[in-house]
């Protein structure tokens, strides 16, 4: 039995089944940049970054040292009692780097959920009303507030309801699929129907405090938005006196090629969440938003004993500098055109393929049985992945047939091009029948 095998088998006698979704016995010993090695000394190239929150790599240097040296001075001390000078200097930078022109405060807290708990209740108290609309296919996080704005899997929502009152969902606008996996997309203003018959016959829109987007939703598949969605959304937003927040939590500090996804669109959010890789794979998230928003509550009402912690703080500062010094914005942006120079040919090329979509370095390809129908090919997808991880890739499937390709930021070229080509290998397998005696029952979400 080799190392990772063993201690797979042990994890298997303590740590809970509801924590972790299954895809390959990957025993992780360490990393460096776009490298992962397990336990017995095997490489992998990482093209998930874990979960996309190690966008500047693993153990990249820069952050490496500035936990160090914080560590060696003050590990924690609650910024709910006290002051720290790595929060005061985070909070000035994400202030500056966050989208909005306008007058801006940060809170702090440990997770993406926390941080979209935190949506809620800012958006309630400023407004003074009640309702929080999101999106099918959105995922927010696991905490009970994020869960309800969550609408992506029914594991995450059965045997323990009922869920938070006061929450609705409605079709993404997806440019690929139209609603209700209708082979064709729909226009904005079909899009937008759903809310506005909402708004006429069971949820009041002057009872909603916020509409909560993803502008590229990430896990429910990398799905982009038809061409002046959010534009419409934003303005009947403001006609009706309703927030626009964003969770920018997977798709930003980027991941997309710019500071955050909203770059690529003509819309404001009130609020904005930031976490994954803030900090360099260390716990924390960030909510950004307009001054009178986050002003509305006072203390106690969101604040965490070890948010802002200085060493968390710190790795953050760091990140941020890896991202400006290392030029990683363009770095996504030019690795992202060069990913999509090849594999935007896989459509044409190969029967599997219906759809390459994404921005920067967070890109999705969409595979399918029947491409005209755009049917969904959850077992062809996974078996694409079982073969990259025999050939050394990290690679996984979401909305059940969607390949994510988030690979880190600082992946170099000379990985790329093994990471592309081992995967039109395992697409040509895959279109000869190749890939049959792969056993995917069990995996993924």
């Amino acid at each position: 039995m080799s190392k990772a095998e063993e201690l797979i088998q042990e994890d298997g006698k303590y740590f809970a089944a509801s924590g972790r979704i299954k895809y390959y016995p990957l025993a992780i010993d360490h990393g460096y940049g776009a490298t992962l090695v397990d336990v017995d000394g095997k490489e992998y190239i990482d093209l998930l970054a874990s979960a996309s929150s190690q966008n500047v790599g693993h153990a990249p240097k820069p952050v490496i040292e500035a936990i160090q040296k914080q560590a060696e001075k003050l590990i924690h001390y609650t910024p709910a009692y006290m002051y720290h000078e790595p929060a005061v200097k985070l909070s000035k930078k994400l202030c500056d780097i966050a989208p909005g022109d306008y007058e801006k405060r940060v809170t702090f807290g440990l997770s993406g959920s926390d941080a979209n708990d935190g949506i809620i209740k800012f958006a309630r108290a400023y407004t003074g009303r009640p309702y929080i609309i999101s999106f099918t296919n959105a995922y927010h996080g696991s905490t009970f507030g994020s869960l309800s704005m969550s609408a992506i899997s029914l594991n995450m929502r059965k045997h323990y309801g009922p869920l938070l009152n006061g929450f609705y969902h409605i079709p993404f606008p997806d440019k690929y699929r139209g609603m209700y996996e209708q082979p064709n997309p729909n226009t904005v203003e079909a899009y937008l129907a759903p809310l506005k018959e909402m708004f006429a016959k069971y949820v009041p829109a002057e009872e909603v405090a916020c509409i909560v987007v993803e502008t590229i939703q990430g896990d429910g598949g990398l799905l982009e938005p038809v061409e002046g969605y959010f534009e419409a959304l934003e303005s009947l937003c403001r006609e009706h006196g309703i927030l626009i927040a964003v969770d920018d939590i997977q798709q930003g500090l980027g991941r997309t090629g710019t500071w955050s996804s909203i770059d690529h669109f003509n819309f404001t959010p009130d609020l904005i969440t930031f976490g994954k890789s803030l900090a360099g794979g260390l716990p924390m998230s960030a909510i950004v938003g307009r001054k009178e928003i986050i002003e509305t509550l006072e203390a106690p009402a969101h604040l965490f004993t070890t948010g802002a912690n200085p060493v968390s703080c710190e790795a953050a500062l760091a990140t941020l500098k890896m991202i400006e010094d290392d030029a990683l914005l363009t770095a996504s942006l030019e690795k992202g055109a060069y990913v999509r120079n090849r594999m935007d040919k896989w459509v044409d090329n190969y029967q599997f393929v219906g759809d390459v979509r994404g921005k920067g370095l967070s890109i999705g390809v969409d595979i399918v049985s029947d491409k005209q129908m755009k049917t969904r090919a959850s077992e062809e997808a996974l078996k694409i992945c079982n073969y990259c991880f025999d050939h050394g890739l990290v690679l996984i499937a979401v909305a059940g047939n969607v390949l994510r390709f988030q690979p880190p930021l600082v992946i170099t070229y000379e990985q790329l091009d093994y990471a592309l080509d081992t995967i039109e290998d395992a697409l040509q397998a895959l279109q000869d029948g190749q890939l049959d005696t792969y056993n995917i029952d069990g995996q993924g979400w």
